[in-house]
């Protein structure tokens, strides 16, 4: 079903791939959008045991197209030095597909602190209750759960690990 990497020599480890994931800031969801184009976002998120977990208001674009569709796929990019000399760039970077689903049982509070603590750890329980609590309503979680996972580097970076 999921197309094997053509350049396996850059293929990344499984384990590496989820590192990535795993250490990511942000990535790009991709989604198929309205009248079939695709729809492509960036957002933050956290890797949690074979799934990505996302956070969304309740309407919008991104919502509408999971509804239409569950299939996505999302990338996290690691690292991106470019070499101008040589006309390329050292990079790193993943792709997850899988299919998302709108999470809305007892795992949604769950979801929303994992994310919370990932980008503010040093935040307290209090100030993270309230501030989750200010915008519940309005608030839904997505879940992608990974069907397959690909990640490569570039030829310069394999090379420089041979070295």
């Amino acid at each position: 079903m999921f197309r094997d990497m053509r350049r396996k020599g850059q293929k990344l480890t499984e384990e590496a791939a989820i590192e990535i994931l795993k250490r990511g800031s942000h990535g790009v969801l991709a989604l198929s959008g309205d009248d079939d184009y695709p729809y492509a976002l960036p957002i933050s998120y956290v890797y949690d045991d074979g799934r990505i977990i996302f956070h969304s208001a309740i309407t919008g674009h991104k919502i509408d197209a999971i509804r239409k569709s569950s299939k996505a796929s999302f990338c996290v990019v690691d690292k991106d030095d470019v070499v101008p000399e040589l006309y390329t760039t050292k990079f790193r970077s993943v792709i997850a597909f899988g299919r998302i689903e709108i999470v809305n049982d007892e795992r949604k509070l769950e979801d929303i602190k994992k994310l919370a603590v990932k980008y503010a750890p040093m935040d307290t329980e209090e100030h993270m209750e309230s501030y989750i609590q200010k915008d519940w309503k309005a608030l839904c979680m997505l879940e992608l759960q990974i069907e397959h996972l690909s990640g490569k580097e570039g030829k310069e970076l394999v090379a420089e690990k041979a070295q």
